[in-house]
């Protein structure tokens, strides 16, 4: 029994230790929430968002999200601002 005890403890620790690795970036939480922005036309001004996304094929400054689309980029933002993330 102490065996199986053992190995439980050590697969934990080792779930435990990979979990933060698994964590997205600064950097991917404002990519997958520009990238909702830019799949609804979203126009970028900064440098960074222009070079990251096309430009070409944007209308608007002002997009209009849909309930799901607004409930996650409310989720990246919420994420991006408990992690102190500023990447722009």
């Amino acid at each position: 029994m102490r065996i199986s005890t053992l190995s439980a403890i050590t697969v934990l620790g080792v779930i435990v230790s990979v979990q933060p690795a698994l964590a997205a970036s600064c950097y991917d939480l404002w990519y997958e929430r520009n990238a909702i922005y830019n799949d609804n036309g979203y126009c970028f001004s900064t440098q960074l968002g222009q070079e990251t996304f096309d430009n070409s094929d944007c209308y608007t400054s002002d997009v209009q999200l849909s309930r799901s689309e607004q409930r996650r980029v409310d989720s990246l933002k919420n994420q991006e601002d408990n992690r102190g993330c500023n990447v722009n």
